[in-house]
């Protein structure tokens, strides 16, 4: 269905971390009540390494997209943008590290976009209309959503749910991925405290209060979708649906609220629904976790690769990003977004993480917190987790953090 006018995803990558922690024994270890776990719906939370940042996770979710392009195809992205609410620096981009490591040409535009969860989202759209807007045949721009965890929510509800990661799209005008629907865009946005990181290493906020936010946004920005596009039906015109994914559980209550006002059906027939149009897009979130600006996309990979594709489907997406903003907006896949997608092996380098026990995980936690906002000079010391180190990243050409020298960030190739 692609035409000269259509923009959107041409090619999506899931960085998901070098190890993983069982979200169940994290529960029992911390004595959390297991039935909130029934709740969560959650699996696994990937965890990283000291030697990793948001730079590393970034580079290493866009170099597989980069490495597929010739040298003219990479020479035409004009645009890098980092979506991050997990910044190194007040003033330097971090953008400017991923257009160095991979390879990129001198002539582009580069910037660091934040607004919690939602900030993947805003520079896709902002990458779509600079792709939809330009007269440069071929051009193309470069999104990556990276963010990683802080460690201060230990012996919390929030804790099993923080994670790691990123997620790199490719936005053209040859959206093989995902082809948006160009101005069928619908947001809410107003101020809300509901979550936040006030200081560098500090994650805090009202929980309630932000699924509470979550849930009116998510009503709040269909409407206003609705508003915009003509016989918009919540259950008959999206085939799938991908929310942002703070957990599953969050997920499935808000899609039974969604149905319960737009829709008549049974408690049955919404639980029907919700396995056919939001489960295949929570299966790569329930083994990683929240990975804050790149989650939704997280949804988006797991449902291509996982529901039935069969011609074009229509797939209706929210994202939420605390504070808050918010947009609900839809687009095209099709088998060949399948194709695409399982081209990445996206499930292969889940399976091969390093599975943490208890005692790791607390000891990587540990040290993580030396490696936070603001340091001047530092050597990485891969021998604190060197078997973690050798299963997962040695040899494998990834992208990792060597030292900090004068606050300068300095990485090389595992």
């Amino acid at each position: 269905m692609n035409t000269n006018n259509s923009v959107g995803i041409e090619s999506i990558n899931v960085y998901g971390g070098p190890a993983f922690l069982d979200v169940r024994a994290l529960f029992e270890a911390r004595g959390l009540d297991l039935e909130r776990f029934d709740n969560l719906m959650m699996e696994k939370k990937s965890v990283g390494l000291p030697c990793e940042d948001p730079v590393t996770n970034a580079v290493n979710a866009a170099k597989p997209i980069i490495d597929r392009l010739s040298d003219d195809e990479k020479n035409r992205i004009e645009l890098v943008i980092a979506a991050t609410e997990s910044g190194l620096d007040f003033g330097k981009a971090m953008s400017t590290y991923i257009q160095h490591y991979l390879g990129l040409g001198r002539n582009c535009r580069s910037f660091e976009l934040k607004h919690a969860c939602y900030a993947g989202t805003g520079a896709l759209h902002m990458a779509a209309g600079f792709v939809a807007s330009n007269p440069s045949p071929g051009v193309k721009a470069l999104v990556i959503a990276t963010d990683t965890a802080r460690a201060a929510a230990r012996k919390t509800y929030a804790e099993p749910t923080q994670a790691v990661g990123a997620v790199a799209m490719l936005v053209s005008r040859k959206p093989d991925v995902l082809e948006i629907d160009l101005g069928a865009n619908g947001f809410c946005s107003y101020e809300v405290m509901d979550t936040f990181r006030p200081l560098p290493e500090i994650e805090t906020g009202d929980a309630d209060l932000s699924l509470l936010s979550y849930l009116d946004c998510l009503e709040s920005s269909y409407k206003n979708y609705q508003s915009k596009v003509d016989g918009v039906d919540f259950r008959e015109t999206f085939e799938f649906l991908a929310f942002h994914t703070p957990f599953a559980g969050m997920v499935k209550g808000a899609h039974r609220k969604m149905m319960r006002q737009f829709s008549r059906l049974s408690p049955a027939e919404v639980e029907a629904d919700f396995q056919k149009r939001v489960t295949p897009s929570l299966r790569y979130c329930v083994q990683i976790g929240n990975v804050y600006s790149a989650t939704v996309y997280v949804a988006l990979c797991g449902l291509i690769a996982h529901a039935p594709l069969n011609g074009y489907s229509r797939v209706g997406l929210f994202s939420y990003g605390s504070g808050c903003a918010s947009e609900f907006y839809s687009g095209l896949i099709s088998s060949r977004s399948k194709e695409l997608v399982s081209g990445m092996n996206i499930q292969q380098q889940l399976d091969r993480r390093y599975k943490l026990s208890m005692e790791e995980y607390d000891r990587v936690v540990d040290v993580n917190m030396e490696w936070i906002f603001g340091i001047k000079d530092k050597e990485v010391d891969i021998s604190e987790y060197a078997g973690i180190y050798e299963h997962s990243l040695e040899g494998r050409g990834l992208l990792v953090l060597k030292r900090v020298k004068d606050f300068h960030r300095e990485y090389d190739w595992s």
